[in-house]
């Protein structure tokens, strides 16, 4: 599916956010299976959380057209017992839902799981003891697919977290993650001066309040503000979600001709 996010997003991009029927089934057709058609697709896109809606005969990528204050964020942070998700799993999750600018929805859970290295508990303060008992991985990982609905999926180093939960998930039959990425690093760097953009040196730096880093919960509290905060520096242009998504991986060649032609208006 990773290929059919991708295509239909430069597709959507291309054409101002709307397809037509036969350009979205051009594209959806050619990952196709005997099984499957382009119908079935739309449904596995969306309960992907890719963000796609259709209306007599139309496709549209909804980040396209809602105001990037208004989009949905789910904000997450995850902690493992390794760094690869092959021979590595989730031993914790947290996650918020950012929507309006207001925290309106959360999810925490540990994660059952038979082994865990000492350093990792010297990192994240979890033992042993905390994770008997607790929902299995399919359990947990069903629990942060209904959570995320279609939201923007939201992290501090957004790659490791999306690529370890989009491993998971398919391990577990829930489908790949179609959930448009933000990474609050990339946010970070566009929008404010620091010496590093790590997410303890912001927490202080940006005079935040304290939590417990390296906790899932609490990290994913701390990567909502630095978003926010990026939020409070964003160029003029920038008005969907999806130019928000665009701008945290622009250049600086790229923003530079933005703010030209914003200029030139």
């Amino acid at each position: 599916m990773r290929k059919v996010f991708d295509e239909l997003t430069r597709a959507f991009r291309k054409h101002q956010g709307v397809l037509a029927e036969k350009q979205y089934s051009e594209i959806t057709m050619k990952h196709t299976t005997l099984l499957e058609d382009s119908d079935t697709i739309f449904i596995l896109l969306q309960a992907s959380g890719y963000p796609i809606e259709e209306e007599e005969g139309y496709y549209r990528l909804k980040t396209c057209f809602t105001p990037y204050e208004e989009q949905r964020y789910c904000v997450i942070d995850i902690e493992t017992n390794g760094s690869k998700p092959g021979t590595s799993q989730v031993i914790e999750i947290g996650a918020v839902m950012i929507e309006n600018g207001k925290l309106v929805d959360s999810y925490e859970t540990f994660v059952e799981c038979a082994f865990l290295p000492e350093y990792i508990t010297k990192i994240t303060g979890i033992e042993p003891e905390d994770l008997i008992g607790a929902p299995t991985r399919r359990e947990a990982l069903t629990g942060l697919r209904h959570f995320m609905g279609d939201a923007v999926f939201v992290a501090h180093n957004a790659n490791f977290d999306y690529t370890f939960l989009d491993a998971s998930f398919e391990r577990f039959g829930l489908g790949g993650i179609g959930n448009p990425k933000l990474c609050t690093i990339d946010l970070a760097k566009r929008t404010f001066e620091s010496e590093r953009y790590g997410l303890a040196y912001l927490i202080e730096s940006l005079g935040m309040e304290e939590t417990s880093h390296h906790r899932a919960y609490s990290d994913a509290l701390c990567a909502s503000t630095v978003m926010q905060k990026s939020f409070e520096t964003l160029p003029e242009y920038v008005k969907t979600t999806d130019d928000l998504l665009q701008f945290a991986v622009s250049s600086k060649k790229t923003r530079r001709l933005k703010k030209e032609a914003k200029e030139g208006l």
